[in-house]
């Protein structure tokens, strides 16, 4: 999924950093274990080896012993029984990490705080883009055209759905609720984009996001329906470089048609 949510849950980071706190302390545990079996194991050393070849032996063994490699040299007795003691207590500490760690990046929460990074390096270097708002019927529509003609797309949705959708069908998405909006258009690097898009039908939406755009970038070309002749000129006047009443349009279309059996009938 391509998807950016403004509004992400916060508990994702928070779970981040509660497991690499939690992998600290694991392997905290495990140089303990390493330390005091290679301890462990020098003191009881009996052989007449000089004492860097002890100390490195036990150190070999306290490694074999918490990686579970297994490569251990000989023991007398006391060392075997003291290596007992060592295994039961690597053992703990495997199952403590098992059971602190496994599961805890596997959550909903982490898997949108994980993306939303990615998608975070993705909008960095965006560029040239083709920023589309709504993606109901008219903006799949324009957002599936202007893919088809070469353009990246980055659709801005309120809706967990519709986000969804748009993701599955390749482009790129910013998620944010109408109530963070503003930072939803902040996050499309619309000093850098072609052109905005607005599709969404209700009449101040549309208004209140031209307005905001025009305001982060002056120079941008924006397209915007409208209603009428008096809503036309509020949304020129909020920066809508071309404003296209669907009255109108039906209208041409259909005179349009009319026109064609006039002419043929002559």
């Amino acid at each position: 999924m391509l998807i950016y949510r403004v509004d992400e849950p916060r508990l994702g980071a928070l779970r981040i950093r509660e497991w690499r706190r939690r992998a600290l302390h694991t392997i905290a545990l495990l140089l303990l274990v390493l330390s005091l079996a290679a301890a462990g194991l020098a003191l009881l050393d009996r052989s007449n080896a000089p004492l860097s070849t002890r100390l490195f032996t036990a150190v070999w063994n306290g490694v074999n012993l918490v990686t579970t490699l297994g490569d251990f040299s000989d023991f007398d007795e006391g060392q075997k029984e003291f290596m007992l003691l060592a295994m039961f207590a690597t053992m703990l500490v495997g199952a403590f990490a098992v059971t602190r760690l496994t599961g805890i990046l596997s959550g909903d929460d982490v898997m949108a705080y994980r993306e939303n990074r990615a998608m975070e390096r993705k909008l960095e270097n965006l560029m040239g883009h083709v920023v589309v708002v709504g993606y109901r019927a008219v903006g799949e529509r324009v957002a599936a055209r202007l893919r088809e003609a070469g353009h990246t797309v980055l659709v801005l949705v309120g809706n967990q759905a519709l986000a969804e959708k748009a993701a599955e069908r390749g482009h790129l998405v910013v998620l944010g609720e109408a109530s963070v909006f503003d930072d939803v258009l902040r996050r499309a690097r619309l000093e850098y984009a072609r052109a905005l898009v607005v599709t969404p039908a209700e009449a101040d939406a549309n208004l209140a996001v031209t307005l905001m755009a025009h305001t982060i970038n002056p120079r941008l070309w924006i397209a915007t329906p409208g209603e009428n002749s008096l809503r036309r000129e509020l949304l020129e006047a909020a920066g809508a470089s071309d404003v296209v009443i669907a009255d109108d349009l039906v209208a041409d279309a259909l005179i349009g048609k009319l026109a064609r059996p006039v002419e043929e009938s002559t």
